[in-house]
This record gives C-alpha cells, structure tokens and sequence, in this order.
C-alpha cells in the first residue's frame, strides 16, 4: 500500500540516500520502493545546540533522515540511523508533518533534556543481493536524464517535460546545499522549484515575491533568499 512507503531510489535498491527519487526521473529509470520495517524507540539527552540530522520526506507524511553529520550527537546514538522514520517527537505525532517542521521542532528541544523519538527503519529485504555481473549496468542516477523526463509535482499530475539545463542542474543542486545549511532539509523537488522561480526574473526583489507567490508557507529568512538568488546568478555566469 502506498501508505507503507518511506522513500524511493533510483537504481539501486541500497538506502543509499545520493540515489533518492526526486522531482524527475529518467525514463530508463529503475525506481526501487523502500517500505517501513521495524519500529523502535531512542531516549537522548540534547548536550549540544545542534543534534547533526539532515531531514527530508516524501511529500506525502513521512519525514526520514537523510544525513547524519559525523562526530555529532546523532551520530554517537547508534539506534539512530540513515533513512529512519521520523514517527513521533516525545509522544507528538509528526507522520503528517513536513521535513521542515520536525526540523524545526528538533532544532527547538530544550538543551540539557531527555527527548524521545519514536523512528521506524526501512524494511532491509535486499541485504544479501548481490550486483547483477557482466549482464549490463544501470545508468547512474542523475537529477535527469535524456532529451525528456518525467517530472514529479506534490500537487497535480506528473508532466513529461524538457530536462532542465546545465546551467539549471548545477543551480538546483547549489540551492539544495542552501537549504541544508539554512533549514537542515534536503530537497531537490523544492530546489527545483525555486530555480524555475528565478528563471525569468531580473533582480532579488522579483524573485523574493516570486516565492512568496509559490512557496510562502516556508517563511523562507530574507538572507536566504538573497543566497538563493545569489547561487542562481552564480549558475547562470558560470561560476559553479
């Protein structure tokens, strides 16, 4: 059932969180669904500001956790591990929440506390497969592929669309670093999105309302904003 699945990748069927499914997939692509498995529950005292989790979700309820920084307070939590489900912050429910709101929750617990977590792990049915040999390779994942690919949308159908440039690409793969560093999100659908946005406009003040039109429920800080456009000029002038 579609309820049951966590994330997906493209053409491996590891959690390998560099391969996950995003706002576009070639239409060679193959997509592997990762399902939730087992369920379990971590207690972790905050001694630091910053807990070290990058998190994204799948866009429909299912936050997960794409990255932990090394060295960090997660990182010395061994229960807690890449691609687990974020399913409950000290008994609140998040499931329906997005990857920026239990960001910001877990970035707004109290330093020197007990917190718990309740996570479920995806479902590890593929550990003993081996590369298939000698029969062929699978394409590398990239953001997109070919003349045409599949774009996904949180809201309305899928389209069959041009690939986005060069110049594009590298501006969305900057954009999603910008998040990370500003939100501790990844999300290359949403990056995607904001580059489109800045497509045609001619300074930051266009491209600020621009967002406000198409994502103002993110509250993005004027800083950020500016980084973006900044990183979107980059791109443009050949300096990423």
């Amino acid at each position: 059932p579609p309820a049951q699945i966590m994330f997906c990748t493209l053409n491996t069927h590891k959690a390998d969180m560099d391969k996950l499914l995003g706002a576009q997939i070639g239409l060679e692509d193959f997509i592997f669904a990762h399902i939730k498995g087992q369920r379990k529950e971590v207690e972790v005292l905050k001694t630091d500001d910053v807990l070290g989790l990058t998190i994204t979700d799948n866009g429909t309820g299912c936050a997960f956790i794409k990255r932990i920084k090394e060295g960090s307070l997660m990182d010395q939590t061994k229960m807690i591990c890449v691609g687990d489900h974020i399913e409950t912050i000290n008994g609140k429910n998040v499931s329906d929440c997005r990857h920026y709101e239990v960001a910001k929750m877990l970035k707004d617990l109290q330093k020197g506390q007990m917190f718990k977590l309740e996570l479920i792990e995806p479902m590890k049915a593929f550990e003993k497969l081996e590369p298939r040999s000698k029969g062929g390779t699978l394409p590398e994942a990239k953001i997109s592929r070919g003349r045409e690919t599949l774009r996904l949308r949180t809201k309305g159908p899928a389209t069959v669309e041009e690939m986005p440039t060069e110049v594009e690409e590298k501006a969305i793969k900057k954009v999603d670093e910008l998040l990370e560093t500003y939100m501790g999100i990844r999300d290359i659908e949403l990056a995607a999105t904001m580059v489109e946005a800045g497509r045609d406009k001619k300074n930051p003040d266009e491209f600020a309302v621009a967002l406000d039109e198409t994502l103002g429920d993110f509250a993005f800080p004027d800083e950020f904003v500016f980084d973006v456009w900044g990183a979107i000029g980059d791109a443009k002038q050949g300096r990423l």
